[in-house]
């Protein structure tokens, strides 16, 4: 489909999904955030649903200014995904010991590494610029320099909620390995202390939403937003990528007999800020619940724990501001799941996925997210489809 433009509003917010569809509590959510007088535009994603002062599926494009609720609390989230050599031929009968590897190898949920991950010793790992980057969390805000060493234990973890780990199949049998995380607590906390520094600014008064404090350029608030944001947002890049070093190493020493060899992977945030052109304006774009698809670039949309996901390749619409959606959606809250479902609910719509299946995850049950085809069909103009990927194991926080 192509966009739909949304009547009334104060610059142009352009929708990749059905407006009738989309809550009214988001749709105002939108309205609210055109107003402010930095904002030049907004592409609204078709995963788009209610989130907090911005919707989640959104992508704001604003002059000299920047809303840190908007970018969220997870900064950095994202996703990665590998190729490999294996076919599903290669694969054992019974996945629960991979399940298990995986999750000895990797701290879930609140957990976290004994000591620091040394990337030195990781298999490949390109540890140019390692030590440049912890050095410059000495400039971080002075309220969470305390938590230091456990986000050098929590860098490699996978955390919780919608987090996960996966093994894939295409739809020619190969293997992919696939993880889904971000900034972990240190993100949280970065994050959490600049919206409050935000909120209390003068020019932030009276707005019609308090979450849509912003920061505004050259001034000191900004300059030190900026630092921190872009440091948690390489902190939530390099989390993951020592996460996939440690699941690769796990493929390598299961499968030592096929020495596994893995393609190029590919990484993408979608909970963060990039510094873009557009229409002859340099602009501050926050993609909150969206990924960039640049012409050419690769992407990773997810759908739930039992359905599926896409990789897909850019299109360049400049329209979404190169940018398209980050997964299927969620199509009913938390907590509405928890008392629609069931744990046998939840081992229906899982079967021939290894992976948990307690209460403990029925808020991830496959029918409180959209159904993912419909997602991808409704961005047809924002990216191509490059391949289809089905879960057989799914490890989540």
């Amino acid at each position: 489909m192509t966009y739909t433009e949304v009547p009334g509003a104060r610059v142009p917010i352009r929708m990749w999904a059905d407006p009738a569809a989309v809550e009214d509590v988001a749709m105002q959510q939108l309205r609210n955030v055109s107003t402010l007088p930095w904002i030049k535009g907004l592409a609204v994603m078709p995963d788009v649903h209610f989130g907090k002062g911005a919707t989640v599926g959104s992508v704001i494009a604003m002059q000299g200014a920047v809303c840190p609720a908007a970018v969220g609390v997870d900064i950095g989230c994202g996703m990665s995904a590998v190729k490999t050599s294996l076919t599903a031929n290669d694969l054992p009968g019974d996945l629960s010991r991979l399940r298990s590897k995986i999750e000895q190898a990797i701290p879930v949920g609140r957990g976290m590494h004994d000591s620091p991950v040394d990337p030195g010793r990781l298999h490949g790992f390109a540890t140019a610029g390692w030590d440049d980057f912890w050095g410059r969390f000495d400039g971080v805000a002075d309220a969470v320099k305390f938590r230091q060493e456990r986000a050098t234990k929590q860098m490699g973890t996978l955390g919780s909620g919608n987090h996960f780990i996966e093994f894939c199949l295409d739809e020619s049998g190969a293997v992919w390995l696939m993880l889904h995380s971000g900034s972990r607590n240190i993100g949280k906390e970065l994050a959490e202390y600049h919206i409050g520094q935000a909120q209390k600014l003068p020019h932030n008064q009276g707005l019609i939403d308090r979450d849509l404090a912003v920061f505004v350029a050259d001034t000191p608030q900004m300059a030190a937003y900026r630092h921190d944001l872009f440091w948690a947002q390489e902190y939530a890049k390099h989390n993951r990528e020592i996460m996939m070093s440690l699941f690769k190493d796990i493929v390598r020493r299961e499968f030592k007999k096929a020495k596994v060899t893995f393609e190029p992977v590919i990484s993408c945030h979608h909970n963060y800020v990039a510094e873009e052109r557009y229409e002859g304006m340099d602009l501050l774009v926050t993609r909150k619940g969206a990924i960039r698809a640049g012409s050419g670039e690769f992407g990773i949309i997810p759908g739930s724990m039992g359905t599926g996901s896409y990789i897909v390749k850019g299109l360049g619409n400049a329209d979404s501001f190169n940018s398209a959606s980050h997964g299927a959606g969620r199509r009913m809250s938390r907590n509405a799941a928890k008392k629609r479902f069931s744990t046998r609910d939840l081992e229906e719509q899982t079967q021939g996925v290894e992976c948990r299946k307690d209460s403990g995850v029925v808020d991830e049950i496959p029918a409180a997210y959209k159904p993912i085809e419909q997602v991808i069909d409704q961005q047809r103009d924002l990216v191509a489809v490059v391949a289809k990927l089905k879960q057989i194991i799914c490890v989540k926080g």
